[in-house]
């Protein structure tokens, strides 16, 4: 008995300090859970104002590019047409470096807020004209900022504007075929098809090529001043950021530049 109650004794201690143990281990458990279940919103609150400021700035950046887009679309205005109703317009330059910066969804948008604001101010085409703007500059744009988004390099940038010169070309061959005979009030088969090849065709490849290389010549200085005003994605910056454009390549985008110069100065009966 005596040793029995010896052992009580000696195991009575043992036993309290393991509860002590156990009851520790569950209030640090308890205030872990507690201090991780706080952190959740501490860790938004951060994030939320970074999430804003990108936001406005997006918007701040496609807002001004739509502006920009505006204006070069009245300064196209002043050049000669094509056939006496093409008018060749370089404000897809503008949208689609809007669209390598921001994405293709970027330039779907701004193309229909131009489109739309030009069909209300200065147009006189009325809704078939704004289609077939939002057309004509979605097929560019959209194909290229989708191939530069896939191959984030000169080259990639070089082939989605040759492939959305393609896209342009064949887009619109076939909308001039459905819809310039409604709002021209052209017979399509008599006059609208003998001009398919001679006249929409090399006007929209030379449309195409312009806004090409005049995006291949101004998209690392737009970029770099974007960036410079904290109003271009940062996202870029790596891939971008290697110099200066080279004297290869600039002479290649001179060289893109002036030949279809040329070509449209052709077109439009100048030379």
């Amino acid at each position: 008995m005596e040793e029995d109650e010896m052992g009580t004794a000696e195991s009575l201690p043992l036993l309290l300090i393991h509860l002590g143990e156990v009851k520790a281990s569950r209030v640090f458990s308890s205030n872990e859970k507690e201090c991780i279940f706080m952190s959740e919103p501490n860790v938004n609150a951060i994030k939320t104002p970074a999430r804003s400021r990108t936001d406005v700035k997006t918007l701040t950046s496609l807002a001004m590019l739509t502006a920009i887009a505006y204006v070069v679309m009245l300064l196209s205005k002043m050049l000669p047409q094509v056939s006496g109703f093409l008018q060749l317009d370089l404000k897809d330059t503008v949208i689609c470096i809007g669209a390598f910066l921001f994405g293709p969804l970027s330039a779907a948008v701004i193309s229909i807020v131009v489109a739309v604001v030009e069909m209300f101010t200065v147009s006189d085409t009325g809704p078939i004209g704004c289609i077939m703007n939002v057309l004509a500059t979605v097929s560019f744009c959209c194909t290229a900022s989708f191939v530069y988004k896939k191959f984030h390099t000169r080259k990639g940038a070089v082939i989605g504007l040759a492939l959305g010169t393609v896209c342009l070309t064949v887009v619109m061959l076939l909308w001039n075929y459905l819809i310039t005979p409604i709002y021209m009030g052209m017979d399509r088969e008599e006059i609208v098809v003998p001009m398919l090849i001679p006249v929409f065709l090399p006007f929209n490849l030379v449309k195409g090529g312009l806004n090409m290389a005049l995006i291949l010549l101004l998209y690392k200085p737009v970029v770099t001043a974007l960036r410079k005003a904290r109003l271009g994605p940062e996202a870029h910056a790596p891939v971008e950021g290697k110099g200066k454009l080279s004297a290869g390549f600039l002479l290649f985008s001179l060289a893109l530049l002036a030949t279809f110069v040329v070509l449209a100065l052709v077109l439009m009966g100048i030379l």
